[in-house]
């Protein structure tokens, strides 16, 4: 065969590429397979207690019993699939639950509304007595406002002290961190010296090792600089307090134009991740200050809205690939009943008890909603604001997944048998990324605990080392290695 280049007068061209290649790909690290928390509760930083996830449960699990006292209440609320299709009363679901509770896979099969109604309401209860909060926030922005410097002083010495303590008693979510006040020229020199004396004071009471996944959150970023700035702050902290270098993680919120599209027309997220320094682990998006700084009014401002849309599609493009988690925003409407019974006061009547629970469902509908709508576009994380919210995320978590798991699954075992095949015989399988991506549904599934290890095993037909390893490629060469074996 006839060529006019030799391979040695390619090699510059080669090496050149390489390297591109390898640069390309340390940028664009994939996805880890690292647990990734559903949401992110955030409370005032003069509130926060060790036992704050713990007390947050409580309240959730006292709004599940109050407004649903069972999995088909619960169900026509947030409008589960195949709810329509249920009994009209407990009383009416006798024989159905016998077929739940004894035979759950025939319930999948012949009846998957009402076994996905039953297992959600049982795995969302079991969660908020085990793990109520994923991550939680101690708030030194929104949530917590401007307050004089003693106070401010004060709150981050007992937040920090708090978090030690329940670092120590084991009270903590598995996610944690604090949100600071913003670096404009009017906030920063306040949040410098907040950061500075929760880091100094927790890394004193903890002797130098961090809780785990903590993180620092910063609010309302326009510049670059904002970014780098923090990188810096962290590791001056971190030399000074005796923390290990790169120990110091931080999320950026996504909340404002500037962030998206800076002042020369540049798409400005990637800068923004560049000037993180390696320490950026997540971006959240702030819906209602985005929202409000693109002069949408209030009565339109909210996670469905065009303009959110748009910011997280640019969000993903910008991000997609580098392991950076994305987190969406917050409903904030609440399901909370207007009104209430006092001690000693009049008992509800059946018209206020109705219009509570009518109340309560409508904002457990929309919150449910919105995470759906979430979860389609990727955005696996968001925020929630009140306990009450906390059946709905779940639900609306383990729905997205249990409601596709058996497609999925067969997807799943068809794909690797295929690409196995191919790599068997020498040929190249060339669309590892779509393997990778299902693999991800299963692993995503897990790490949120709408299916266990011991299911996800069974149902993509894959062993426990090889839906641990987070690697379709790895998977390829199991396969491989046990058909020439």
């Amino acid at each position: 065969m006839n060529s006019s280049l030799s391979d040695e007068s390619l090699n510059d061209l080669a090496n050149s590429l390489r390297q591109a290649n390898e640069e390309f790909s340390r940028y664009y690290k994939g996805e880890t397979g690292r647990r990734q928390p559903v949401h992110t509760v955030y409370g005032g930083a003069h509130l926060f207690k060790s036992d704050s996830a713990k007390r947050l449960g409580s309240l959730a699990r006292r709004s599940l019993d109050q407004f649903a006292p069972d999995f088909l209440t619960f169900a026509r609320a947030i409008d589960l699939p195949g709810s329509n299709e249920l009994p009209d009363t407990f009383d009416e679901a006798t024989e159905l639950l016998s077929l739940l509770k004894n035979e759950p896979d025939k319930a999948r099969k012949e009846k998957k509304g009402a076994w996905l109604a039953y297992t959600i309401y049982r795995r969302v209860a079991e969660k908020l007595q085990r793990e109520p909060v994923e991550d939680f926030r101690i708030d030194f922005e929104d949530g917590y406002g401007n307050r004089p410097d003693d106070e401010e002083d004060g709150h981050a010495i007992s937040a920090a002290t708090e978090v030690a303590e329940g670092s120590k008693n084991g009270t903590l979510p598995p996610f944690i961190g604090i949100r600071i006040k913003p670096f404009n020229e009017e906030l920063r020199a306040r949040s410098f010296r907040t950061l500075d004396i929760f880091v100094t004071t927790l890394a004193r009471l903890i002797n130098g090792r961090l809780p785990d996944n903590f993180v620092v959150t910063l609010p309302k970023i326009t510049i670059p600089e904002q970014v780098s700035t923090l990188a810096s702050l962290l590791a001056r902290l971190e030399k000074q307090t005796g923390l290990a270098p790169g120990s110091l993680k931080f999320e950026m919120m996504i909340e404002t134009a500037a962030s998206i599209i800076n002042h020369h027309g540049q798409i400005n997220l990637p800068l923004l991740l560049a000037a993180g320094e390696g320490r950026c682990i997540a971006a959240h998006f702030g819906t209602y200050d985005y929202t409000a700084g693109c002069n949408i009014t209030a009565a339109h401002q909210h996670m469905l809205h065009p303009a959110c849309d748009f910011a997280k599609s640019m969000m993903q493009v910008s991000f997609a690939g580098t392991g950076i988690w994305l987190s969406d925003g917050a409903t904030n409407i609440m399901p909370v009943a207007p009104h209430r019974f006092t001690e000693g006061g009049a008992p509800l009547t059946p018209a206020q008890i109705e219009e509570n629970r009518e109340v309560v469902h409508r904002a457990w509908k929309l919150h449910y909603d919105h995470i759906q709508h979430s979860l389609t576009n990727a955005f696996y994380q968001g925020w929630d604001l009140h306990p009450a919210q906390l059946p709905t995320r779940y639900a609306a978590v383990y729905a997205f997944f249990l409601e596709s798991l058996e497609a999925a699954s067969e997807r799943l075992k068809n794909f690797v048998e295929k690409a196995a095949k191919a790599t068997l015989v020498g040929d190249v399988f060339d669309d590892a990324a779509t393997g990778q991506g299902l693999l991800n549904y299963f692993l995503r599934a897990v790490n949120c605990g709408a299916i266990t290890e011991a299911e996800a095993v069974n149902l993509s037909g894959l062993t426990l080392a090889e839906l641990r390893s987070a690697s379709f490629v790895k998977i390829l060469n199991s396969q491989k290695a046990k058909k020439e074996s």
